[in-house]
């Protein structure tokens, strides 16, 4: 093979990585509008929207994972711009760590997904689900850092503690999106298909 041959074989793998990366970004952003249920206090759990970023994570790393789960928290940022986020009355130092640990910093930590990579499936697994994990504990603090928020999450059910009120705030969304996306990455990543896919960059 030659030296050219090579470089052109590099490039093509590069193409194709992007390509891959802008589709699985653009599944991510359609599956987080499509939501199974919206919780009546805020959250809502979507339909495996966590999932492809993951996915390609694991396919091609944590570096290309990052790219792509960055692009796909600025798509998160703009939606919460469409939702009213400057309309929110914060501060300006408020407004950018609640840009920071509400949008960009959960939502790109799923680029992390792939860093068990070689591990076989238990590691594609344990690290989706850490990430998730990640991205929850970020909500968390959000959630006391910025939102100090107490009160009644349920009939019946009231608290005066800002930190049981998002640990259960955050909780009542993200264990379900845990549950969702690690059931559906299982039942992926067992499709052998895919397993060929998830192998072949390693």
């Amino acid at each position: 093979m030659t030296e050219t041959t090579k470089q052109a074989g590099v490039s093509h793998a590069k193409i194709t990585a992007l390509v891959e990366g802008a589709v699985m970004v653009a599944l991510a952003a359609v599956l987080s509008y499509v939501r199974v249920f919206h919780l009546p206090w805020g959250g809502s759990v979507t339909l495996l929207s966590m999932l492809p970023i993951c996915v390609y994570s694991v396919r091609h790393g944590v570096v290309s994972g990052l790219f792509a789960s960055f692009v796909f928290a600025l798509i998160q940022f703009g939606q919460g711009c469409i939702d009213g986020l400057f309309g929110w009355g914060l501060t300006p130092v408020m407004l950018i760590a609640c840009i920071m640990l509400d949008y960009i910093l959960p939502f790109t930590v799923l680029g992390l997904a792939g860093v068990l990579r070689k591990k076989g499936t238990v590691g594609w697994v344990t690290g989706t689900a850490g990430v998730i994990v990640l991205r929850f504990f970020i909500h968390f603090l959000s959630g006391i850092i910025i939102w100090h928020s107490f009160g009644e999450l349920w009939e019946g059910f009231y608290t005066d503690n800002e930190v049981l009120y998002s640990l259960l705030y955050n909780g009542a969304y993200m264990l379900p999106e845990l549950v969702f996306t690690l059931a559906g990455a299982i039942l992926l990543f067992k499709i052998p298909q895919t397993r060929k896919l998830l192998t072949a960059n390693k």
